[in-house]
């Protein structure tokens, strides 16, 4: 639709014809007269002079003032469309704060209304081979040979007049007369034909050459075809290789399916779905390691209007109590989807629990560079879980009572040690280590005798802790009450005496062990108790720690210890069961 300044001044005023009006005999003109119109201002006048241009003159008077006042109208509808398109935008950047603040809300409702469960159906390549098919070139449209001349035919026919046939000359230039028509008929029909016929042979050899690009171009067109086939069906079957062996609980196709399931949630932009995931088959827990968006990527605009007066639009913004408020509640409420989401796929009950480490990163303002920091983190049983109504938790309770870790304030970004890590065992148990004197840089941490790694263990927290002041004495082997040793730290708030007991193990450590653990720290009157292990503890060990003064270290841990101390080592626990060490000692 055309705008005001789209139509010319002549697209809008209309003339009538110049009319002479005559006095009543008839004798005399009177005046002229025109009638003038303009459309966008929907006026109209009857313009008339005592002459021709008199009346021309006030109709371009008339024209002028109705164009003045066309253009203050065009201006002013300029201005209103300038604010109307202003507020229309303002309208619009105010909805989309609305509807990310919305989407932010419901994260958690949302999921309860998906089924997460894999469609291993819909993760297949259904599409069809869209390439089109090579457009056959059409028939040659040959040029027609003329008839040959006939020499019966009436046009050669000789035709004798009386005296013709009576005198012979006559009779043979007539002949030849007709004759030579023929001839030169026949010789124009043969030129013809062969100009025919080489026009021809060009048309059936570009025919020929276009039917052999068509025949390459359909061979290549099916190759291709069978290609994306091929590949297609190559696709189609590692899903469905997957798929069993999801179900029949391969260890890593149920990590290949979690990951299938986080990369299915449908998330606000912010959200980049980067995450690391580890599953341990033994104790059947989940580790998620997972990336959360920084509070600056939040949607901070609440409202945006136009301001008529200085024709300028303004934005106002949430303030940071409201933002922190958003980012600690979109944080529970992002936790409980995931654990939701992994717990309600886990159609064969792989995962017993699920280990959650929320990681941002932010600008250290007292550093000025990024760091990525945990602060939330999080271990849940399944059935515990599963018996939650999430529909109507606060999420933030909800969290602190599946005993999730994290600041009273997440959005301070304060660092927190995970309940449990992923032990990144690609890059750490495979690389050769020097430890001690004792050790060459093939040793398997969880094969070396029990009384060695009850030395390391020993060793390493004598590092850790003389560091800070403290003392570490070392008990005899196995012969204090299970203690391996104790240390003391002097720190008054946080320090005391510590016993450590260590258990070179390859199968999951129980809760029997940590029981035992905790009653020792009782009788010794400790402040605290350190379990160390080269293997991983099952959920019910984990369960039962929480809450209590005691620190579980699985082989991850370990590692990361020795790195900090300068050391290497490595973890294998499956070639120490090759070795058919077991669980053979507590050490």
């Amino acid at each position: 639709m055309k705008s005001l300044n789209d139509y010319k001044e002549t697209d809008l005023i209309g003339y009538g014809p110049v009319m002479d009006v005559w006095n009543v005999n008839g004798t005399r003109i009177l005046r002229n007269q025109q009638e003038i119109w303009h459309s966008g201002l929907n006026e109209h006048k009857v313009v008339s002079g005592s002459d021709y241009n008199i009346m021309n003159n006030k109709v371009e008077a008339q024209v002028a003032k109705w164009t003045e006042k066309w253009d203050e109208v065009c201006e002013k509808k300029e201005i209103q469309d300038a604010k109307n398109a202003s507020t229309e935008e303002a309208n619009r950047r105010t909805a989309e704060a609305e509807r990310a603040l919305a989407e932010l809300n419901s994260i958690l409702l949302y999921a309860l209304d998906v089924n997460d469960i894999v469609n291993w159906d819909l993760l297949k390549n259904r599409d069809t081979y869209k390439v089109p098919y090579p457009q056959n070139p059409l028939p040659p449209n040959y040029y027609i040979y003329p008839q040959a001349p006939d020499r019966n035919s009436l046009e050669f026919k000789v035709n004798l007049k009386l005296f013709e046939k009576v005198l012979k000359s006559k009779k043979e230039k007539a002949v030849t007369k007709a004759e030579s028509n023929f001839k030169s008929a026949y010789d124009e029909w043969s030129i013809s034909c062969e100009e025919i016929q080489r026009e021809n042979e060009i048309i059936e050899k570009k025919y020929k050459k276009e039917m052999l690009e068509f025949t390459n171009k359909v061979a290549a067109w099916n190759d291709q075809k069978d290609k994306f086939l091929k590949n297609q069906n190559e696709f189609n079957q590692k899903i469905d290789d997957l798929k069993t062996r999801y179900i029949m609980a391969d260890a890593s196709a149920i990590l290949e399916h979690c990951e299938i399931v986080l990369n299915s949630s449908v998330l606000p932009y912010m959200f980049k779905k980067d995450f690391e995931l580890e599953y341990n088959p033994d104790s059947k827990i989940l580790i998620i390691d997972y990336v959360l968006p920084s509070i600056e990527y939040f949607p901070r605009n609440k409202e945006v209007k136009y301001i008529a007066t200085r024709n300028e639009l303004k934005v106002l913004y949430r303030d940071d109590a409201f933002m922190e408020k958003l980012f600690d509640d979109t944080t529970y409420k992002l936790i409980l989807r995931i654990l939701h989401e992994e717990f309600e796929a886990d159609v064969i009950n792989a995962i017993d629990a699920i280990s959650f480490n929320g990681w941002v990163n932010s600008l250290n303002r007292a550093t000025g560079k990024r760091e990525d920091a945990c602060i939330v983190s999080i271990q849940v049983n399944k059935d515990k879980f599963t018996a939650i109504e999430l529909r109507h938790v606060d999420p933030k309770a909800c969290f602190k009572n599946l005993k999730g870790v994290g600041s009273s304030k997440l959005a301070g970004i304060t660092p927190i040690n995970p309940i449990l890590t992923i032990s990144k065992s690609d890059k750490r148990f495979v690389e050769s280590h020097n430890v001690t004197n004792t050790f060459d840089d093939s040793t398997n941490l969880a094969a070396i005798p029990w009384e060695e790694f009850e030395h390391l263990v020993r060793e390493i927290f004598e590092a850790e802790f003389c560091s800070n002041g403290g003392e570490v004495k070392v008990t005899q082997a196995s012969r204090d009450g299970g203690v391996d040793a104790i240390a003391f730290d002097p720190d008054p708030i946080r320090g005391g005496k510590i016993v450590i007991q260590a258990k070179r193990y390859t199968n999951t450590v129980g809760v029997s062990a940590v029981r035992d653990l905790f009653g020792t720290v009782i009788n010794e009157g400790a402040t605290k108790g350190i379990l160390v292990t080269t293997a991983d503890y099952g959920p019910d060990a984990y369960e039962f720690a929480k809450n209590k003064p005691i620190t579980l270290l699985n082989g991850g841990h370990l590692l990361h210890l020795m790195k900090n101390q300068g050391h290497k080592a490595r973890i294998d626990l499956k070639e120490a069961k090759e070795l058919n060490l077991g669980n053979s000692r507590s050490c």
